[in-house]
């Protein structure tokens, strides 16, 4: 017994997806900038619960690479 194939929707938008009130283009400055996304392993939420403190340990450890490679060339 052969299942009968369900019919396709209709082309287009539903009825219940409304955006009268949208605004054309509103997010498309942030979208052109860029973004990075990163995914922390559960163990580092702990220790770093927003992207200031992921920014701040970042910072200080480019900071100390950068020193540690200029003491090299010396």
């Amino acid at each position: 017994m052969k299942k009968t194939p369900s019919k396709r929707p209709a082309a287009g938008m539903r009825p219940e997806y409304d955006f009268a009130g949208g605004i054309r283009g509103k997010y498309v400055a942030r979208y052109r900038r860029g973004t990075n996304v990163v995914l922390l392993d559960p163990e580092l939420v702990e220790a770093f619960p927003d992207s200031k403190s992921v920014n701040d340990a970042l910072r200080a450890l480019l900071a100390i690479a950068t020193r540690a490679e200029t003491r090299k060339r010396v």
